[in-house]
This record gives C-alpha cells, structure tokens and sequence, in this order.
C-alpha cells in the first residue's frame, strides 16, 4: 500500500509540474500603480479604493496615426502605458495606419503573439520562422482578412498598393515590448562594431557606416 501512495504521489506531482503555468488571478483587477517604488514583474497594483472607471478606458483608436515618416506607417498602441487597468491581464491592442507603399518594417514582440485583421485596403504580410530553417510565411491579406504571428517572431506588414490601409492588431501581453530589427542592429547606443555587421551581412565596412549614419 505504502508503494502504491509514493508511486501516485509522484505521478501527480510530475502531473502537476507538466501543466504548470503562471498562476490565475486572485483579484478581480490590479490596475497599475504607476507611482509605486516597488520593483515587481509588471506593476505593483493600484488601492483598489482608489480605482475608477477611467483606469479601464481609452479613446483614441478612431484618430489615423501619421504616416509622414521613412517608413510610411504608425502605430497606436494601447497597452498597460495607456491603460492602467492591463496590468497582469495578458492582452493589449494596436491600430495601424499604412500610407501607400508603407510598411510596418521587419519587427520582433519578444514577449506576445499577434493576431492581425485587416480594416482598410490589402496587406502583404509575414514571418519568418528561427533558425536554421528561416522559412517565411506570407500571404497577401485584404478587408476583413486576419493573421497569426507567433511570439519571438520577426514579421512585417507591406501596403503594396496606391490606397492607404489600416490594421487592428491584438497581443497576448499587457506590455508585448517591439525590437525593429534594421533599428536594433544598425541604432544600437553605442553602435555594435561596423566590423562584426560587415562579417554578419557579408558586405564591407563602408556600406556598413553608411546604414549605421541614417540611425
């Protein structure tokens, strides 16, 4: 009997350990306490005495977001910096505005998967899988249309055609963070050696400066 209860112990907690994850809320809400000097993995929660209907809410999302830029795009986010009452939820939201020919360049959300719907005109839009295979995954999307990038990934959204569009993204995070690819490589304070990013892209340390300059 005593080897029976030690082999269903150990089942349950090995059991137990394969389908842990990060733990339920135990709260109805933890809206962000922004002035709080506690250090914690996300933000340390508001009084809930204090807590208002404004902690849950924004507006904005109906504004186009100013594509005038290199990139011919802007995003408007709403995330735990927007609206307090994200904190510890898991979900955030974007819009984003494509003028013609613009592009939400090559990106990476190191901490959320995204799920995109067309709301405005057509997209061409991908991702490309790690190392070694670095397959893409691309589709042209149109008006109503909808895509999957998963976490880590790096991915782009391209308006190819002459009409401006615009996208509604969500993410699984509160605060799903962004790391643009050419502007983490070629910005990076202080730059990352010209002669490293010769070797890695393979072409010289001239054309190197010359990106690096425009950062």
């Amino acid at each position: 009997m005593a080897s029976q209860f030690i082999l269903l112990a150990l089942l349950v907690a090995s059991v137990s350990h394969a389908f842990a994850s990060d733990p339920g809320m135990l709260q109805d809400f933890c809206v962000a306490d922004k002035t709080s000097q506690v250090l914690v993995n996300g933000f340390a929660c508001k009084d809930p005495k204090a807590v208002t209907a404004e902690d849950f809410f924004f507006s904005g999302l109906h504004m186009t977001g100013i594509t005038s830029n290199k990139q011919g795009s802007a995003v408007t986010g709403v995330n735990v910096a927007q609206i307090l009452g994200l904190n510890t939820l898991g979900v955030s939201l974007a819009r984003v505005n494509y003028a013609p020919y613009g592009q939400n360049p090559p990106h990476i959300h190191p901490r959320a998967t995204e799920i995109l719907k067309v709301l405005e005109g057509s997209l061409y839009v991908g991702f490309v899988t790690s190392n070694p295979d670095n397959k893409l995954f691309a589709k042209v999307l149109n008006k109503g249309d909808v895509f999957v990038f998963p976490q880590g990934s790096v991915h782009f959204q391209f308006n190819y055609r002459t009409n401006r569009a615009v996208a509604l993204a969500a993410l699984s995070s509160m605060n799903p963070g962004v790391i643009t690819v050419a502007s983490a490589v070629f910005g990076s304070k202080p730059n990352i050696s010209g002669e490293i990013l010769a070797m890695a892209f393979q072409v010289d340390k001239l054309a190197v400066d010359r990106i690096q300059a425009q950062f």
